[in-house]
């Protein structure tokens, strides 16, 4: 298989799950992160009393993004179902910006990636689905891979930062 080919279809475009019954275990990690506009009124209701009426926003959002990450496998069909190691969840309010950031390891014959951005989708939606009666109008702008390391492909990082533009 060369670069110019998808992985997860066979030779007559069906889709397949990859076989990685015969790849090395390695230690492998992934870095995610989604962008998520609160707005001014829900960013200062977060950060003065740590919740709204349904309760403490960023833990509940923790919390959901790990149990997401545990079950990937069950929402992307291709995806191996992995025993993950670790699940670090990191919420952060920058202004009306909350940025969310997960990493996830595991000991594993393929990546993390998916449950990294499993994580952080997941936590973003939990943070609309709790916030969403102060205002509708909650953002999730991005959802994107930082890093991954580990696997026969290697290391990899992104290079743009959208928080510096560059």
């Amino acid at each position: 298989m060369n670069d110019n080919t998808f992985s997860h279809l066979d030779d007559d475009g069906r889709a397949r799950m990859v076989d990685i019954g015969n790849k090395e275990i390695t230690q492998r990690k992934a870095r995610a992160e989604a962008v998520v506009r609160l707005g001014d009124r829900i960013a200062r209701l977060i950060r003065d009393t740590g919740g709204v009426s349904k309760g403490n926003v960023l833990e509940t959002a923790r919390v959901a993004g790990i149990m997401a990450a545990k079950r990937t496998a069950e929402l992307i069909p291709m995806c191996h179902s992995l025993g993950v190691d670790c699940v670090d969840i990191d919420l952060g309010l920058l202004g009306d910006t909350l940025l969310v950031t997960a990493e996830v390891r595991c000991q594993g014959r393929t990546g993390v990636e998916m449950e990294a951005m499993t994580a952080v989708a997941v936590a973003s939606l939990t943070v609309y689905d709790m916030c969403k009666s102060a205002g509708k109008g909650i953002v999730i702008e991005s959802i994107r891979l930082l890093e991954k390391t580990g696997g026969k492909s290697g290391d990899w990082r992104a290079d743009y930062n959208p928080e510096t533009g560059g």
